[in-house]
């Protein structure tokens, strides 16, 4: 096995179950995860949303940064900051996950990022519709796939590269991209893809390419490394493996009463408790139902609302709690009538994992 990360052999450790390595500690705290407890609210605040960055973030001034569409353009452009602000404003919720997020629950988990279930979060993207913007740059007929190259670099499997995805025509005239400067009311911060990133609503956040610096228009189907080689759903390694686009279907609960500093583990005391959450689905679709699995049964829990046609729906459930030690779950159902599963199919890198969440929780009596 080549052990030196930067040669094109390099083959990653193998894992143990619930033993992690120095390295997946080092992710760990370089990418954070949602607050559960922020569940309760429509928007996920900006300190609190999922951070999952490949490479070092670059620190870009806004007054220096220039986005370049080049390539099978007739018309190609060069736009500062000022000139992407001046464009037709939108503010859409989309709710983001990574597509890694659930890979600690997959076995044998692969030696990557150990996400539980907190790399989800919804935030009010401010920018504007991407597709005007191509068109003005009038592509050529001919155009197979635009590449959004990002100013971030590094190694990944001994591959040096720029991160750069690409969506093909078809994708951009079904999806509303977005070119993106700000969330939440503020500008873009240096870790969610300052000054200028792209959004696209629906899909795995792996797509939503950060410190945007340049689109390309090819003739050609893009070949670079996170496009062609990383995010697939694979079940062996040596498979070329489908591509990695929507979003699966999925819920998590708010965790209730308080938690044990260490483990985590639930204390409330006994009597009506109301359960909330949230659940979600890639592109657009609807959520159709969440049940929650308390006292040995699924019942139906209340659907609250959601933010915007990609953002995640909030839901409800009141609860008879007793003493004792219990395990809550919850899943949910979209308009499509894709259920959560109660366990993900294997993938080797972890990715896709949307199984129902569960939270232990122990019940206490007051009057003992």
């Amino acid at each position: 096995m080549n052990i030196n990360p930067f040669h094109p052999d390099f083959e990653k450790p193998a894992t143990t179950d619930g033993l992690f390595s120095r390295d997946e500690l080092r992710l760990a705290n370089r990418n954070s995860g949602i607050l559960l407890e922020t569940l309760n609210l429509d928007i996920t605040p900006t300190g609190a949303h999922y951070l999952l960055n490949h490479f070092d973030v670059p620190v870009i001034a806004d007054d220096d940064h220039q986005l370049t569409l080049n390539g099978a353009f007739d018309a190609p452009l060069t736009l500062s900051m000022d000139d992407i602000r001046a464009m037709p404003q939108v503010t859409e919720a989309v709710t983001l996950e990574c597509a890694g997020n659930g890979r600690e629950g997959v076995s044998p988990r692969s030696h990557l990022m150990p996400w539980m279930y907190e790399a989800v979060g919804t935030s009010e993207w401010i920018g504007t519709p991407l597709a005007p913007l191509l068109e003005r740059a009038k592509p050529h007929d001919n155009v197979q796939d635009y590449v959004f190259h990002g100013a971030d670099f590094g190694f990944d499997k001994g591959h040096p590269h720029n991160f750069a995805r690409s969506l093909t025509p078809q994708d951009i005239a079904e999806l509303d991209v977005m070119l993106v400067w700000g969330m939440n009311g503020q500008p873009l911060l240096p870790q969610h893809g300052a000054p200028l990133r792209i959004i696209v609503p629906g899909w795995y956040g792996m797509a939503s390419v950060k410190w945007l610096t340049g689109i390309e228009a090819l003739t050609t189907r893009f070949d670079g490394y996170q496009q062609a080689h990383g995010y697939h759903y694979r079940t062996v390694a040596d498979e070329p493996g489908v591509p990695i686009t929507r979003i699966l279907v999925k819920s998590l609960i708010r965790p209730p009463g308080v938690p044990d500093w260490v483990s985590r583990k639930r204390w409330v005391e006994a009597g009506k408790i109301t359960l909330e959450g949230r659940a979600w689905s890639g592109g657009g679709v609807p959520i159709a139902k969440v049940e929650v699995l308390a006292d040995s049964q699924w019942q139906e829990a209340e659907l609250t609302g959601a933010p915007g046609r990609y953002a995640w729906t909030g839901w409800r459930f009141d609860w008879q709690a007793k003493p004792g030690d219990h395990v809550l779950k919850c899943r949910a159902t979209d308009a499509e009538g894709n259920t959560q599963p109660m366990e993900s199919a294997f993938d080797v890198a972890g990715f896709g994992n949307n199984s129902v969440h569960s939270i232990d929780v122990h019940v206490d009596d007051p009057a003992v």
